[in-house]
């Protein structure tokens, strides 16, 4: 669904991603786990298109996609959610979830995020400022589904967000990629909300992939070492 080869990010000449190759299939969560500071969020801006890349390829449902700019990307079958969520704090939860919609809306795409997330719905009119950073998370994924996308990206979902509402994000994401049959690229650091979430884990050290491992072979306490360093 989603393969990237020999990628390379750089802010000016600091080389942030040096390369970085790896794929992720048609209805597989993959999760992307390091430390701060380690490249997760330099390489998603890059697979959106916010971030330039240097060299090397990113290949969407067989069409590259590399020098493509983010509005193309999202047409294409990408969506994005930021680190920090991103909502926009004065418009209402429904207008929120509208607001990367070309055309028509769907009552039928709309209703079905409700379903996903129910809190939505019951405050489908309060601003989206008013919201509990949960539920923030919530509405910045019910938003980037609204454009039916193919691959659906997430850096760092569980930043500020309490327990409890980690593993209600982590039951959704795993009943969308059900329902959907979208492939998920989650960036994280919090181990437990991968181990919960993904069927493949990548640890990112230093802009490099390390490590790969299917979930049913991971080694926590290895992952936590690695990520303690």
């Amino acid at each position: 669904m989603i393969s990237v080869t020999n990628l390379q990010v750089c802010y000016g000449q600091s080389v942030v991603i040096p390369d970085m190759t790896f794929s992720a299939a048609q209805g597989e969560i993959l999760g992307i786990i390091g430390r701060n500071g380690m490249g997760k969020s330099t390489l998603f801006r890059a697979l959106i298109g916010m971030l330039p890349t240097r060299s090397g390829k990113i290949i969407l449902n067989g069409k590259e996609i590399t020098g493509q700019p983010s509005f193309r990307r999202v047409a294409q079958g990408v969506a994005f959610v930021p680190q920090g969520r991103m909502i926009f704090p004065y418009l209402s939860v429904y207008e929120n979830l509208i607001s990367g919609v070309q055309g028509r809306v769907s009552a039928e795409a709309v209703n079905e995020i409700y379903s996903l997330f129910p809190v939505l719905s019951d405050m489908r009119k309060r601003k989206g400022g008013n919201l509990s950073g949960g539920q923030q998370q919530q509405l910045a994924i019910g938003r980037a589904l609204m454009t039916n996308p193919s691959v659906l990206l997430l850096d760092e979902p569980t930043e500020g967000i309490q327990p409890s509402i980690i593993k209600d994000i982590s039951k959704s994401l795993r009943e969308i990629r059900d329902m959907k049959k979208l492939t998920i690229v989650v960036s994280e650091q919090v181990l437990s909300f991968v181990l919960d979430t993904c069927d493949n884990i990548m640890v990112i050290d230093k802009g490099n992939l390390i490590r790969e491992d299917r979930r049913s072979d991971v080694n926590a306490d290895q992952i936590k070492a690695m990520l303690a360093v």
